[in-house]
């Protein structure tokens, strides 16, 4: 059986997101199964060891440009001609379009399950999913990643970095994809203050190498705790998440280190400050905080000038006591 799963959301967070339904799928027929991604999930890098993964096919799209390889009705030819080569006899498409159903078809793979044609408006992302499980292989998905980290790898990562058990480690995940989503670095000094009153603290840094985003590392760095600090900005994901592994608790922006540090079993708190609530909170381990004075948060919230240190402490708090 050689079965194709077509994820062509933007993004780690989103290919973490539906891990669950994809699993679940190779599970259900006792086989590897092969993914279609956008280079930017990077599923190349965290997913390499997955068990129940075969093949890791790029979906070249999308782009500023409009220019890769997969754009366009020449790029949807392209796509049709690289997918015959796997001879797929499956494809489950986690989307509604009819582009990728054409393309499925044209790459000669016979049975296709897919969400319903042209229902995107609106579409739940993790209730479209569990219910399409749910109508094509009758199966009930919890929305609960799990990204496996071998013990080896924890063990080699925690003497490297000269890791304490006796030291409170916390992964600050101060990166974001959006201005709106990066919390301001006085928020996190104020956090990481609060935390070295009370603990021997060594907190490490997770961004990416956008100028904003490294704006606020410098600043974090230039703070009067930069001797407890070890950045990650250098490091790929197979680096960092042994990292992540041996810490106690992570406190991020909606970015994808909340959602990789969650799914590698670590207690999560995510600071949101203007996406939906259910992106910081459909994992177990993760503990959401909103902006002050909000109910409940969503696109144009416009809060990260109003996330509040004292909350991220007392989260902290109730985690690792």
């Amino acid at each position: 059986m050689n079965i194709l799963i077509i994820q062509n959301r933007k993004g780690i967070g989103d290919m973490v997101i539906f891990l669950p339904f994809i699993e679940a799928i190779a599970k259900k027929f006792d086989t590897k199964v092969s993914l279609l991604v956008k280079a930017n999930s990077k599923a190349h890098q965290f997913l390499k060891k997955n068990k129940h993964i075969d093949k890791i096919i790029i979906l070249d799209r999308d782009n500023k440009k409009k220019d890769g390889k997969h754009d366009g009705l020449k790029g949807s030819f392209e796509l049709i001609k690289d997918l015959k080569k796997y001879s797929f006899d499956k494809a489950f498409i986690f989307n509604s379009s009819l582009r990728f159903n054409i393309v499925a078809k044209l790459s000669g793979i016979k049975k296709i399950y897919q969400y319903p044609l042209f229902k995107k408006k609106n579409q739940h992302l993790i209730e479209a999913a569990k219910n399409f499980i749910k109508k094509e292989l009758n199966l009930n998905i919890l929305s609960d990643p799990n990204i496996l980290i071998s013990p080896e790898d924890v063990i080699k990562t925690k003497s490297k970095y000269q890791i304490s058990s006796d030291q409170l480690n916390i992964l600050l995940g101060i990166g974001g994809s959006g201005d709106t989503k990066r919390i301001p670095a006085n928020t996190f000094v104020k956090t990481m203050n609060l935390c070295s009153k009370n603990h021997d603290c060594k907190f490490f840094l997770a961004t990416g190498k956008k100028d904003e985003e490294q704006k606020i590392l410098n600043q974090i760095l230039e703070s009067n705790l930069k001797n407890q600090c070890v950045p990650l900005d250098q490091l790929d994901l197979n680096d960092i998440l042994p990292i992540i592994k041996n810490c106690n608790v992570s406190v991020c922006n909606d970015s994808s280190f909340s959602h990789l540090s969650a799914a590698i079993g670590v207690e999560t708190i995510v600071l949101m400050a203007d996406t939906p609530l259910l992106y910081g909170s459909y994992s177990p381990r993760m503990h959401p905080i909103i902006p002050d004075g909000e109910n409940t948060v969503g696109h144009n919230t416009l809060g990260k000038d109003k996330i509040n240190p004292v909350k991220i402490f007392d989260k902290i708090k109730k985690i690792i006591n």
